[in-house]
């Protein structure tokens, strides 16, 4: 139930992205064609981007694919969109009418002497054609046992199930999990998620099997930086505790948005359009609007988990609704 989804878009080259957004020059995007060589050596599809490297400032940040899936149309996808109204904005949009692409693009993050990655993916028993973001971290140059810091943005499966094997037993024993006390809070508290549908109630169990126990589970509230150049930015909605990522560096800045909004294609276009899978509709769009409008004004890149790859780019208004400029 909770596996998110996520064109209508414009490329814009490094230059001109950095221009736009405040980044002094110091975007540093690495040619597509070291992700594609990089593709073919290990087996993966080469038509396929399968990671794309860039820096922001002194940070180099990779988006990683976790993997790519269709979704059927199904009535309820939208709250307030019917199913024709959402093919008109995949078209428009320039994808695929007779179901919706869906993403799953991790952001990571090499700082200093830290590796971290902005959530974990489906893991291996995700949905089809999910699951690849251990293969995609080797093609990318660096593995799990190399990650030192997993930052959560919030507790939907595609997003932590990749923390954990078949068992409950964690895969990143060695790396520090830093998560919103607002998400575990909710997640823990059984007078909340008791009343959450059945379907739910396995996810609920797996939370406090795990995140709640695990001895390498650091909590954090408020907007403190959680690493050096990391900095929570709450954004409520999606879930009770759902939070983005600010990196700074220098004076370059970069916005892990998570799922803020889902399918671009959709959601930026249509940022009143409400996606079965935010748990408070009213508030993620209130959230969503405020959060593309300071991005847009502060001139911050940012990244979706939605979106495909690569992933990331720019934000700027589009009559009543917002559009990305990828980055490449």
């Amino acid at each position: 139930m909770f596996n998110n989804v996520s064109r209508r878009s414009f490329v814009v080259s490094a230059a001109a992205a950095g221009a736009a957004f405040g980044l002094n020059g110091r975007v540093e995007f690495l040619p597509s064609a070291l992700a594609q060589d990089a593709a073919r050596e290990t087996g993966l599809n080469p038509r396929k981007l399968q990671f794309y490297k860039f820096k922001v400032g002194d940070i180099e940040v990779t988006q990683i694919l976790d993997g790519e899936v269709i979704r059927p149309h199904a009535e309820n996808f939208v709250r307030n969109a019917t199913i024709e109204e959402r093919q008109k904005a995949l078209a428009a949009g320039g994808v695929i009418t007779d179901g919706v692409p869906t993403g799953f693009t991790v952001t990571t993050a090499k700082i200093g002497d830290r590796r971290v990655i902005f959530d974990a993916g489906n893991g291996a028993a995700g949905l089809p054609a999910s699951g690849r973001l251990t293969a995609n971290m080797k093609a990318a140059g660096f593995e799990q046992k190399d990650v030192t810091h997993v930052v959560l943005t919030h507790f939907h499966p595609d997003h932590i199930f990749g923390l954990m094997d078949k068992d409950n037993q964690p895969l990143y024993p060695n790396a520090e999990i830093i998560l919103p006390a607002a998400e575990i809070n909710f997640w823990t508290d059984e007078g909340r998620t008791s009343k959450l549908p059945a379907g739910v109630q396995g996810l609920v169990q797996r939370i406090n099997a795990t995140l709640a126990k695990w001895s390498n589970v650091r909590r954090f509230e408020g907007g403190t930086e959680v690493l050096p150049g990391v900095k929570p930015v709450a954004t409520y909605g999606h879930t009770p505790g759902h939070t983005s990522f600010l990196l700074n560096s220098g004076a370059s800045q970069f916005m892990v948005l998570a799922d803020v909004t889902n399918v671009k294609e959709l959601f930026l276009r249509n940022p009143g359009w409400h996606v079965v899978f935010d748990m408070d509709p009213n508030a993620a769009e209130a959230t969503r609007r405020a959060i593309f409008d300071r991005v847009i004004a502060d001139k911050i890149a940012v990244s979706g988990y939605h979106w495909g790859m690569p992933g990331c780019g720019t934000i700027s208004k589009d009559g009543a609704g917002y559009a990305l400029a990828p980055m490449a």
